[in-house]
C-alpha cells in the first residue's frame, strides 16, 4: 500500500492508512463491506473510508 513518506500517505486523505486500526478497517471492508459502510456512515462522515477503499481497492467496492 502506501509507505510513510510517500506521497500519497503525505496527504490527509490518506490518514487512515497510518492509523493501527486499519487493519481491523480492511478486514471489514473485505468481509462484510455493507455492515462497515452502515455503521461508519451512522458515526463517521465517510470521506475517510471512501479514500481508504479508493487506496485499498477491495473486491467489492461500495463507494464508485
Amino acid at each position: 500500500m502506501h509507505r510513510p513518506g510517500s506521497r500519497p500517505a503525505s496527504h490527509s486523505r490518506y490518514a487512515l492508512t497510518r492509523q493501527p486500526e486499519n487493519l481491523v478497517i480492511l478486514e471489514r471492508m473485505e468481509t462484510a463491506p455493507f455492515l462497515l459502510r452502515g455503521q461508519w456512515e451512522q458515526e463517521l462522515e465517510t470521506v475517510s473510508l471512501d479514500h481508504l477503499e479508493f487506496a485499498w481497492r477491495p473486491r467489492i467496492r461500495l463507494n464508485r
